[in-house]
């Protein structure tokens, strides 16, 4: 059974595989995470578990969270998402069960979701790598975003136009990110890959659906 698993980025790291090869780490702090509640087709009309990770002081929690907390059996929790699972997967699981690092294996393959890294606001050298105008003195032109549109026709900007703005901050997903080494005491999954977000951030793990190595 491969649900998925909520975590927390801690780091990089470097370790060693038996050829002596270093190899390059991210550590995740990858559950323990509980089952809130069950979703079914039947009664919702589609089949999702809800996971929840990182637990939180009482006091931080409002009056409808903390019913719903007590009647899964757990105690509140910072990060609660759903995942989809398939028919037979949601018969395995039962509410307050707590999932771990186990349903990974060493090899395998993973798609990682979380909020990139914010950068500000940028331009558009930076933030599309599109080519500068020339350096030399009087050009006038030499990071700017150049020419947004035409003036009569269509007398608009064209959409899909690349404009300096805020750079990063947004949910995005890398995929095929390899499990290097799993630590069932710790709960710790090492990923060999660019993992998504800063320390301290909060991931969503999943089983890939696009590797040709499952």
């Amino acid at each position: 059974m491969t649900v998925g698993l909520l975590g927390k980025k801690i780091g990089m790291t470097q370790i060693f595989d038996n050829d002596g090869k270093l190899i390059p780490v991210t550590l995740i702090e990858a559950g323990p995470c509980y089952v809130l509640q069950i979703k079914s087709k039947e009664t919702d009309g589609y089949s999702a578990v809800q996971l929840g990770f990182d637990k939180k002081n009482k006091r931080k929690a409002n009056r409808p969270e903390l019913g719903h907390f007590q009647k899964a059996g757990v105690e509140p929790m910072r990060f609660i998402r759903e995942m989809r699972v398939d028919d037979s997967e949601l018969k395995q699981l039962t509410v307050g069960q707590a999932l771990g690092v186990e349903q990974f294996k060493e090899g395998e393959r993973v798609d990682i979701t979380g909020i990139s890294k914010g950068h500000g606001f940028t331009g558009t050298v930076k933030r599309f790598g599109v080519s500068r105008g020339p350096m030399s003195h009087g050009s006038r032109y030499h990071r700017r975003p150049g020419s947004t549109g035409a003036s009569s026709d269509p007398s608009r900007i064209w959409k899909g136009k690349v404009m300096p703005g805020h750079k990063g901050n947004r949910r995005c997903t890398m995929m095929n990110l390899k499990v290097v080494k799993t630590d069932k005491e710790r709960n710790i999954i090492m990923i060999k890959g660019s993992v998504p977000g800063s320390i301290h951030s909060y991931l969503i793990i999943r089983k890939s659906i696009k590797s040709k190595h499952r």
